[in-house]
């Protein structure tokens, strides 16, 4: 299996190179979060099976804007599922929603009706459950929040790929990040704990992260975006593509062998 995942960033102006990549890719599996709504009524259209779900409305003054987590198959989707998230909005401090405000210009604004998606897969004969994730961009407890409600949602007797944009923040330059969106201090002081805690969640449910340590987006200096596999996998070759194509973050890709007898 050849498995890409991208957050094509919901403003890209290289739409036209973008859909010729994810067309021409070689791709089993291509999962994307922030797709705008024009370009996925063009994926729609494609020769690829899809599943869809809102990945979050952006309230700005101008009028609202939908974006979307999107998988991708060559093969046949036969069944899919959501993971809404929680409105964190009204929870948050007053030093997040007056950072929210001064950067506005940098299309930072109030989201709502934010969720994963799953899909199930028939890949041969065997059936494999995929989730596309975008984690939430505040306190690390509600990021590692998501991904478990993500997981139970898995099918002990499927092979797994997890997908998506985990906004791990995990270099001191930015680290400054996890405080003014509404963590504690200590997130930002203590910049490698959110990393390890996740890798230790990883390692329970039995997932592994090949490109861990590989930065996937230049201005974090971090792994935003993630491929995770179960154990019915053996990774070949992972991967950070070079060329972003319009977006702030690189596109990932991974090939699996997969064990038919799972």
């Amino acid at each position: 299996m050849k498995i890409y995942s991208w957050n094509m960033l919901f403003v890209n102006r290289e739409l036209e190179r973008a859909f010729a990549f994810i067309r021409d890719s070689d791709a089993d599996i291509f999962c994307l979060q922030e797709v705008p709504e024009p370009f996925l009524k063009r994926l729609r259209a494609s020769s690829f099976s899809i599943a869809y779900r809102n990945d979050m409305t952006k309230l700005f003054c101008s009028g609202t804007v939908h974006t979307y987590n999107v998988i991708l198959s060559r093969h046949p989707l036969l069944a899919q599922g959501e993971i809404p998230y929680e409105d964190y909005w009204p929870l948050l401090p007053l030093r997040t929603r007056f950072f929210v405000f001064l950067m506005r210009p940098f299309l930072f604004t109030k989201i709502r009706d934010r969720g994963g998606i799953y899909a199930d897969v028939r890949i041969g004969g065997t059936l494999v459950r995929v989730f596309n994730l975008h984690l939430i961009l505040a306190r690390p407890q509600w990021r590692l929040r998501e991904f478990e409600a993500a997981m139970a949602k898995r099918e002990p007797s499927l092979p797994t790929v997890v997908c998506g944009d985990f906004n791990i923040l995990e270099s001191p330059k930015i680290s400054i990040l996890n405080w003014l969106v509404g963590g504690a201090f200590g997130d930002a002081v203590f910049w490698k704990r959110e990393r390890a805690v996740i890798e230790e969640r990883f390692a329970t449910h039995a997932l592994s992260n090949p490109l861990r340590g590989r930065r996937t987006h230049p201005i974090s200096r971090s792994q935003l975006d993630h491929i995770l596999v179960s154990e019915d996998f053996t990774v070949t070759r992972a991967a950070v593509l070079p060329d972003r194509i319009g977006s702030d973050h690189h596109p990932i890709f991974a090939e699996a062998m997969l064990d038919m007898r799972a």
